[in-house]
């Protein structure tokens, strides 16, 4: 059967097909960029030429823009230490006489039950010029923390705690734990004033019942050593304890000198 269609009627029903076609392709790029904003990632690193800084999954480049940093200057032999603390195991103080010794400064990533339990600890850190960063009140997933409210119940607790105990203002270092993060976590600490740390450098050393030899930890950090590198350890390892006095040695020993957060840009 054929059905005569005039010109003002076949235009409207072409206007309508058009609308809705750009009307789905707008609803279908923004669901797409909306979930490219909340896309969750876990901070992985490639190393592809030995003594080069590793490839991280996000470049330096794209983290600058949100004042997040895994490595320092490349043009500069110096390395960062960093340690992250999500309890006490009982090696934190033989690590802070270690670094005295060393004449290092490092900075202690502690979560919000860290400082309520080990006062005098967090107290000694200060008092020999680490940095106490913030790692959050209680160690989650931050990737799903979607508004700024929700990021600040993770952030802002441990400020207080710090700064109670301390009577001095947290500085604005923050790690994500796990090295889970999304684009919008960086966007938020970075409305907050905080300097998101990952690292360049990091071996398995957080299982309390099966750390890492000696040799396993000197030969996974040492070939990976590089200009710029943000070194993670945590304070919780046996093994790290044991192993920092030479550790420190040998990294100075090969031309290296130990910087502080403060001093990226």
């Amino acid at each position: 059967m054929f059905i005569a269609i005039n010109s003002k009627k076949l235009l409207l029903i072409i206007s309508f097909v058009i609308i809705s076609f750009i009307t789905l392709f707008y609803i279908a790029n923004v669901n797409s960029i909306s979930s490219m904003a909340s896309t969750t990632d876990s901070w992985g690193l490639s190393y592809p030429d030995k003594g080069k800084a590793p490839v991280g999954n996000k470049s330096q480049e794209f983290l600058n823009q949100y004042n997040a940093f895994y490595i320092g200057q490349e043009t500069e032999k110096k390395v960062y230490l960093t340690f992250d603390a999500g309890y006490e195991a009982g090696y934190t103080e033989d690590i802070l006489e270690t670094l005295k010794k060393q004449n290092v400064k490092a900075c202690f990533f502690v979560v919000g039950t860290y400082i309520r339990d080990n006062k005098e600890i967090v107290k000694k850190m200060v008092e020999d010029g680490h940095i106490v960063g913030n790692h959050t009140q209680s160690h989650p997933n931050m990737s799903k923390m979607s508004t700024i409210e929700d990021f600040k119940s993770e952030i802002e607790p441990v400020e207080q705690k710090f700064e109670e105990l301390t009577g001095k203002q947290m500085q604005k270092y923050y790690r994500p734990p796990q090295g889970i993060f999304s684009e919008k976590n960086l966007e938020m600490a970075n409305s907050l004033g905080y300097k998101t740390i990952f690292w360049s450098i990091a071996y398995v050393d957080w299982y309390k019942d099966n750390q890492p030899t000696k040799d396993k930890a000197f030969s996974t950090i040492i070939p990976r050593l590089h200009n710029g590198a943000i070194i993670l350890l945590h304070s919780t390892s046996k093994t790290n304890k044991e192993i920092l006095d030479e550790l420190i040695t040998k990294i100075k020993d090969l031309g290296y000198t130990f910087g502080s957060l403060d001093e990226l840009k």
